[in-house]
């Protein structure tokens, strides 16, 4: 069960030399748009934006140009979507992967033309359709479709994203620099992979006081168990790994609209992806397990957490569609669906610990009006949760087991 071994190298795409502002919001995306698309400059011309909330990350507003006796859809066919990068976030993300990763899906179908790069941002073609809410993941049709296209995704994109040097390989490339109190991890396989990125996160965690110096040793105590727990190379893929979007939240959800076939039946919607910044080679089961916990919601309603039926139903699409796109024999299906069933148990708390320590970080750096550092204690205590019920420790202090792993644990 290999991965595609093609690959591909970064876009010559179009930059312009121009930044967005949130201050002059208005004003420096109409020079982004107007210098992109002259021609919607003058008479006869309505360009129109409309800001989008609901991600935690970056600014995001569509652009359109509301031309007299246009449609809606032929309005929508021609809008462009702006996303302007959070503040300070290249400690984050590899803004050179992510314009990759989305030139790669868009070549493949998986993801809208992208059109520039500016300053900070990116300029690309906007997807019609409804971006789900945290309590629309857990309803069959939506995750039903979720699961097609996520193992579209595992089953036809190379599990590398671009062209891979020797130096490329090498941990300093992938952003992370050895320090003086730890020795980086070191992955069965070199080169980008979510341990890398989230070794990153560590290494750029705040260190001003004891306190913070103390909980970087631990979470990196943290990463190296987990590391030599779980990167085994034994999940679908190449050397257990795949190409995997990372950050599947209710927001990066889209639901095309019913006149879309490309993914639908009575009772499956057709969903498209979002939002790449993240996309990078990790082992299925992680992207899957993400993708469950992001049930919850931004607030971590917990009751949201899906059941072990639940999760078979998931799975059993999941490994349809992967078998269908890999060319497998469907006599595999069972066997496959087991293994996938297993290794997401396995992978249910990290999420808490990538997402957790991201927002660590994200409390120190960012300016948008959210709670990062009660979020950050939530995430992370999903990881002690789960670390204390796989050492029993849990079990022998006779503490009443937390809500989130008695939800993982209940059959229907």
């Amino acid at each position: 069960m290999g991965s595609p071994k093609n690959q591909t190298t970064a876009p010559n795409l179009r930059y312009i030399p121009l930044s967005y502002s949130p201050a002059d919001s208005q004003s420096s995306a109409l020079r982004l748009i107007l210098t992109l698309f002259p021609d919607w400059e003058g008479p006869n011309n309505k360009i129109e934006f409309v800001r989008f909330t609901d991600g935690i990350t970056n600014t995001l507003l569509k652009i359109i140009n509301r031309k007299p006796g246009l449609t809606d859809e032929e309005v929508d066919n021609d809008a462009v979507l702006m996303r302007a990068y959070g503040n300070g976030t290249e400690i984050l993300i590899d803004r050179e992967r992510e314009t990759t990763s989305h030139a790669l899906l868009a070549s493949c179908g998986l993801a809208p033309p992208l059109l520039a790069r500016f300053k900070n941002g990116l300029l690309y073609r906007f997807i019609r359709g409804k971006p789900c809410g945290h309590e629309d993941l857990a309803t069959p049709p939506i995750y039903r479709g979720v699961a097609r296209r996520l193992a579209q995704w595992h089953a036809l994109l190379p599990n590398t994203g671009y062209s891979s040097t020797p130096a490329e390989n090498s941990t300093e490339a992938n952003g992370v620099k050895e320090e003086e109190d730890f020795e980086v991890i070191q992955t069965r396989r070199p080169g980008p992979s979510m341990w890398a990125v989230l070794q990153k996160w560590i290494v750029a965690l705040p260190v001003a006081t004891p306190e913070q110096q103390a909980r970087r040793l631990s979470l990196q105590k943290e990463l190296e168990w987990v590391v030599e727990k779980l990167d085994d190379g034994q999940g679908i893929g190449e050397d257990g790994l795949v190409f995997s979007h990372c950050d599947l939240l209710c927001a990066n959800v889209i639901v095309l609209p019913s006149d879309d076939k490309s993914n639908t039946s009575d009772d499956i919607a057709p969903i498209n992806f979002i939002d790449y910044e993240y996309a990078v080679p990790a082992p299925a089961a992680f992207d899957i397990a993400n993708h469950l916990a992001e049930w919850i919601g931004y607030d971590c309603d917990y009751n949201m957490i899906p059941t072990q039926s639940v999760r078979r139903q998931f799975l059993t699409e999941y490994t349809k569609s992967y078998i269908q796109h890999r060319g497998l024999d469907a006599s595999s299906e069972e066997e496959i669906v087991a293994r996938l069933y297993h290794d997401v148990d396995r992978f249910r708390a990290i999420p808490g610990l990538y997402w957790g320590v991201w927002a660590l970080i994200q409390a120190q750096i960012s300016q948008i009006d959210f709670d990062y550092a009660n979020y950050a204690e939530l995430r992370l205590g999903e990881y002690w949760a789960w670390k204390r019920e796989f050492d029993g420790s849990r079990q022998a202090s006779n503490e009443e087991i937390p809500l989130r792993e008695k939800r993982w644990a209940q059959e229907a």
